[in-house]
């Protein structure tokens, strides 16, 4: 049985950092496409970044560009999320999912395509 499991939110004030990590038992990262994605209450879904399975190529919200960088550790079968210089509107929870398919990364983040796993999310809160 697969699971996909975040860590690393928690409470922090506005210009500090946080790493999100998410990790899987069952599957191997390395074999598949990954994505960090947000949603705050009342709002929709947002894709965060994402990484393309088959070529690594990454892509990033324009909302968070130069503060976060995602990145994956075959070895470590762990996928991060590490988020600068926070904002109280980067306040949401955070989801890590992972899909066999060879979509863009573009496309996986659009949100119209369909992943295969999602973890539970891990609540970001940033005080102003």
């Amino acid at each position: 049985q697969v699971q996909v499991l975040e860590s690393g939110g928690g409470l922090v004030q506005a210009g500090g950092s946080l790493r999100l990590s998410c990790t899987a038992s069952g599957l191997t990262f390395d074999d598949y496409a990954l994505g960090w994605f947000r949603q705050a209450p009342g709002k929709e879904r947002e894709g965060v970044s994402c990484i393309n399975g088959r070529t690594g190529s990454t892509v990033i919200a324009d909302s968070v560009k130069g503060r976060f960088t995602i990145s994956r550790d075959n070895a470590k079968n762990t996928l991060y999320l590490q988020m600068n210089s926070l904002q109280p509107e980067d306040t949401a929870m955070y989801y890590c999912a992972a899909d066999r398919g060879f979509y863009s990364a573009a496309y996986y983040c659009s949100g119209r395509a369909d992943f295969d796993y999602w973890g539970q999310g891990t609540q970001v809160t940033v005080s102003s």
